[in-house]
């Protein structure tokens, strides 16, 4: 018997604790590993107390002395200040004008590892990098700079940091509260190969004198030494094992995330570099590691895709939930009665004394936000700086292309249009909350529904941002560019909102009482000839197998038809 066919019963429940619910996951795409060119990072912002709302602040100018209160990102507690600097860029969402991109996912490290007393807090290390550095070298080092100054007060986290040229992956974790500060390693993705992580520290050994490929703290190595967690060289120092040991918990809530979308971007044979040389073995051979039955190994950290990837590709890699692996969410009786790939929290449970888990997939359903930022070194700053954003579960929700050079962000995605305790009518982020709760009672028969509008309009954007971008090169003036720019976003997002609330209104009256209306190949619902609100076709799909066997292994002597 394989180790992946035991019960996940083998796992404690000390080790199940260690599950995050609010866990985010992030895909980085060097240039050269694009089908465009174009240095590329996705992230879903996962987290049960998360908004979905786009973040715009306009460049500025600030006088001498200038202060800037911090707000931590995830409770809006305030931590303090800091010094202003004379200007800052403007930025929407995890982008700023000049193709920066920063996404996170957090990992927790070691609890004496946080500092109570910092000021700045994982989110405010993105956003105010963002308003701050042009470069992705820039912004690691405008991390640093902040975290070391200020104090850092949130646990270990992991940062993609792209720009136009370069892709980077930075691991870091505080020093405690008497030690202000944070340690760290971020090593540049190889052109041509990708990388992921998932609330899992990634990073293990590193080069130490490559620095046009791997930058480090000083004391990265010395500070572990010094709290009796390593004691070995330089050399055979890890990260990860230092200062986020990997347990069950890691490997199956976190790891096998950036495994699966490696899987699914390689076509299930990982290519990575070992020893200066280029080695292919099936991802299969680290199957066990994902699943946390055997953590002896160490999956790699950049791996080359086994074509160019384009925007549609990473999109759709965050709608995973790992169909047709054994960790597959479909097929368990978890499921229910159509197929729910989703598991609500917790994310473990016990029976008979035994601890089981909850999947936590790529796509879930706690999502605020999420996106696939585009920089597009071969267009100027102006047009190149693209933002694909969504709200709510990536599974069942559409990206709309935000150029970031934009004077205005659209009705729908306007900060402070609803919250979680405060419908909004004109919300993106409630739209698709009403959507995908919808298709999560009759998943197997609503989500295709749905999934054919969301490719629909992410390929046809796809093809419209080729055209506006062509456009936007042949006109002379920035003013000019940036207000058709702006036009494009807006009326693009705002369009596509006002169909997402037709399309809620047709899968109501479609799939209400677990019916299933036929329709017409326009769209129209077919009728019987004698009324117009009486349907013609209706089906019912009943339940999966699955669960029909499940029903009458459970309740069949009460249940079972008799002569």
């Amino acid at each position: 018997m394989k180790a992946y066919q035991l019960v996940i019963a083998l796992a404690t429940a000390a080790l199940a604790l260690s599950f995050r619910a609010d866990a985010c996951s992030n895909i980085i795409v060097s240039p050269g590993a694009s089908v465009d060119g174009s240095s590329m990072v996705s992230y879903a912002a996962d987290s049960h107390w998360l908004f979905g709302e786009l973040y715009f602040r306009k460049a500025g100018n600030w006088k001498p002395g200038s202060r800037l209160a911090i707000y931590e990102w995830d409770s809006n507690k305030p931590l303090g200040d800091i010094a202003q600097v004379r200007s800052t860029f403007q930025t929407v969402g995890n982008m700023n004008v000049h193709q920066l991109i920063i996404g996170e996912t957090t990992w927790g490290g070691r609890e004496e590892q946080v500092d109570t007393n910092g000021v700045m807090d994982y989110g405010s290390l993105i956003y105010i990098a963002l308003q701050r550095a042009s470069t992705a070298r820039e912004a690691i080092q405008v991390i640093v700079d902040l975290a070391n100054e200020y104090g850092y007060p949130s646990e270990g986290e992991s940062f993609s940091i792209a720009d136009p040229k370069e892709a980077w992956v930075m691991d870091l974790v505080g020093k405690g509260s008497d030690n202000k500060g944070i340690v760290w390693v971020a090593r540049r993705v190889p052109d041509g190969y990708i990388c992921a992580h998932a609330n899992q520290c990634r990073i293990t050994r590193f080069p130490w004198n490559d620095p046009e490929n791997c930058l480090y703290a000083p004391d990265v190595a010395e500070f572990a030494r010094s709290k009796g967690w390593y004691s070995g060289s330089d050399e055979d120092f890890s990260f990860r094992d230092a200062y986020n040991p990997l347990d069950f918990g890691g490997a199956r809530a976190c790891d096998a995330r950036a495994w699966a979308a490696f899987n699914i971007l390689c076509d299930g044979q990982f290519t990575y570099e070992e020893n200066g040389a280029e080695v292919t073995r099936p991802a299969s051979d680290w199957l066990e590691y994902a699943m946390g039955y055997d953590m002896k190994g160490e999956m790699p950290l950049f791996v080359k895709p086994s074509r160019k990837l384009s925007v549609k590709d990473i999109a759709d890699v965050m709608r995973d939930h790992f169909e047709g692996t054994p960790m597959d969410m479909r097929t368990d009786i978890g499921a229910g009665g159509n197929a729910c790939p989703y598991r609500w929290r917790p994310m473990n449970f016990k029976v008979d004394g035994k601890t089981y888990v909850n999947e936590r997939a790529i796509a879930t359903q706690q999502t605020g936000f999420w996106f696939v930022g585009q920089a597009r070194g071969w267009l100027p700053d102006t047009i190149g700086a693209l933002l694909w954003f969504g709200c709510d579960d990536a599974a069942t929700s559409y990206l709309t292309p935000i150029y970031v050079n934009t004077r205005e962000v659209p009705e729908c995605l306007r900060e402070g249009n609803g919250d979680l305790l405060h419908y909004s009518a004109t919300s993106q982020f409630w739209i698709n909350n009403r959507v995908t709760n919808a298709c999560y009672r009759m998943y197997d028969a609503m989500e295709p529904v749905v999934r054919a509008e969301v490719d629909a309009y992410e390929n046809r954007m796809m093809t419209e941002v080729k055209q506006m971008d062509d456009k936007m090169l042949k006109l002379r003036g920035d003013r000019r560019i940036v207000r058709k720019l702006t036009r494009f976003s807006v009326d693009n997002a705002m369009k596509q909102f006002r169909h997402w609330v037709e399309l809620e209104e047709m899968l109501t009256v479609k799939f209400i009482d677990g019916n299933v209306k036929a329709q017409s190949a326009d769209g129209e619902f077919l009728h019987t000839k004698y009324s117009s609100g009486i349907p013609e076709g209706l089906t019912q799909p009943g339940y999966t197998d699955k669960w029909k066997e499940a029903v009458a292994k459970d309740h069949g002597d009460i249940l079972e038809a008799r002569p």
